[in-house]
Order: C-alpha cells, then structure tokens, then sequence
C-alpha cells in the first residue's frame, strides 16, 4: 500500500479535513460517513474522531487508499522581501518613473 504525501499549511489539521484535503474522499460528508463507520485508520489502527488532530508524519487510510500528512516546505511561500532581497534592484528608482 503506497501513501502519497498531502502538505499541509499549518502544524496540524484535524482528519475530517485531511481526507477530504488528500482526496481519500470526495466530499465532508462521506468523510463524515467514514469515519463514523469505522472506515478509516491512523496510523494502523481505526480512529472514529472527526476532530481528532493530525500532526507531521501520521498516515491516514480509507479502504486502500492511504495518505501522509506533510508540512508544507517554507521555501514554497511566495513572499518577497525587497529589503532582503540579494540584488542591485532599487525599487524607489522604478517606482518614480
């Protein structure tokens, strides 16, 4: 059984959200439904807590279909930061063009 691996943008997300996230499912409610059931496992073993909180490295699996819960690499942020910027460009040249 193969788990792709489904970043996350904080440090935690609760496991209703994550299957739906990871496509284990397709909407909340058969997220809902399958948890209930007994459908779904943490980490090997059957978890029936829609709320229960996933943390970096826990795997989740419906039926065959297994996931793992990332964190997000922080180089992946889009942010700039002019100031820090490593270049020559000086903004308040372009700016009053």
């Amino acid at each position: 059984m193969h788990a792709h691996d489904v970043a996350i943008r904080d440090e935690s997300i609760k496991l209703g959200q994550f299957i739906k996230l990871a496509s284990l499912v397709a909407t909340g409610g058969e997220a809902k439904e399958a948890i209930a059931e007994g459908q779904v496992t943490v980490n090997g073993e059957v978890d029936t807590r829609r709320g229960r909180t996933l943390r970096h490295g826990d795997l989740v699996c419906v039926a065959d279909a297994c996931a793992r819960v990332t964190s997000a690499a922080e180089d992946e942020d889009d942010y700039f930061d002019e100031a820090t910027a490593d270049d020559d460009f000086d903004p308040e040249k372009w700016r009053n063009l």
